[in-house]
């Protein structure tokens, strides 16, 4: 299957091949075998349904210039409020890149998607771990890249079917076309980083009163430590868990050369005192109401 700005091309030059050897082999015999029927059949059907898939799903192309005003998450978010009686919240303000600690960067790029700027959209290696993980634990860990979860926040709902993450992978596909820098921007500023809270500037200004682009590594690694959990996980109150992924990512960033000894030890004493204060206080995790 190969995507064109007019639509897409049903077959690829290699099922084109085969077509052909089955049509000559048909010529030479009195008719089709129902293998040859079945195999056509199924390939046309294949390609029939991957070019609707690709023309339904949404275009990505705008965003290269806009910023969405709302996403797939934030109006499932505001409909389980309502559901619940709540009042719906949301806190969010766009800030672009440059104005994103390169420290917070640093820690998200590292602990949710390390191979970011070697892949197009989908981690191939990382799936082929998650699936030898599966076989041998007997269950299933998440592979999905930045750019697969913006896709998922922009557009999909949260249900996981083999259906949306083929969905999930087209639309990241798509969105790789943008470039990474701005993948990465949509996605600090719209990602999910507690009770109705979107994006680095609000979660920042949330945990630690300060502007996005103030943050240090400590604090850096403490906001992208609650990203697989941001309803459980709060960095005002971190559980010993939190401070411990916190304390794994701040590795990372050293082992990466993004910080050196001196910075590196600063981050590892501020989560260190943190977790004095979490012993005493008694912090935890639990759901966000």
């Amino acid at each position: 299957m190969t995507p064109s700005k007019k639509g897409v091309e049903i077959s690829t030059p290699p099922l084109r091949a085969y077509i052909d050897v089955l049509v000559a082999r048909r010529r030479k015999s009195k008719g089709w075998s129902w293998p040859a029927r079945l195999a056509v059949a199924l390939m046309l059907g294949a390609g029939v349904a991957a070019a609707a898939l690709w023309l339904r799903l949404p275009d990505a192309s705008h965003l290269a210039r806009e910023n969405p005003r709302t996403t797939a998450l934030m109006s499932e978010r505001a409909a389980q409020a309502k559901d619940a009686g709540r009042r719906v919240k949301r806190a969010q303000r766009w800030v672009p890149l440059p104005r994103i600690s390169e420290e917070l960067v640093n820690a998200v790029v590292d602990s949710e998607d390390a191979r970011f700027y070697e892949h197009e959209g989908i981690d191939v290696v990382e799936v082929e771990h998650a699936f030898a993980d599966a076989l041998e634990k007997g269950r299933m860990r998440g592979a999905s890249t930045i750019t697969q979860q913006l896709a998922k926040n922009l557009w999909l709902s949260e249900e996981r079917t083999a259906w949306r993450k083929v969905e999930e992978a087209v639309l990241a596909r798509r969105l790789e076309a943008l470039g990474k820098d701005r993948v990465l921007e949509l996605y600090l500023n719209i990602v999910e980083w507690g009770d109705g809270v979107y994006g680095a500037e609000a979660a920042a200004q949330a945990a630690f009163g300060k502007r996005a682009q103030d943050l240090d590594a400590a604090e850096a690694a403490l906001l992208a430590a609650t990203l697989p959990a941001p309803l459980r996980r709060d960095p005002r109150h971190p559980s010993a868990r939190l401070l411990a992924r916190a304390r794994a990512i701040v590795k990372l960033m050293r082992a990466y050369g993004q910080l050196d000894d001196e910075r590196s030890a600063a981050a590892r004493a501020r989560l260190d005192g943190l977790a004095v204060a979490t012993t005493t206080g008694g912090a935890g995790e639990s759901r966000c109401p």
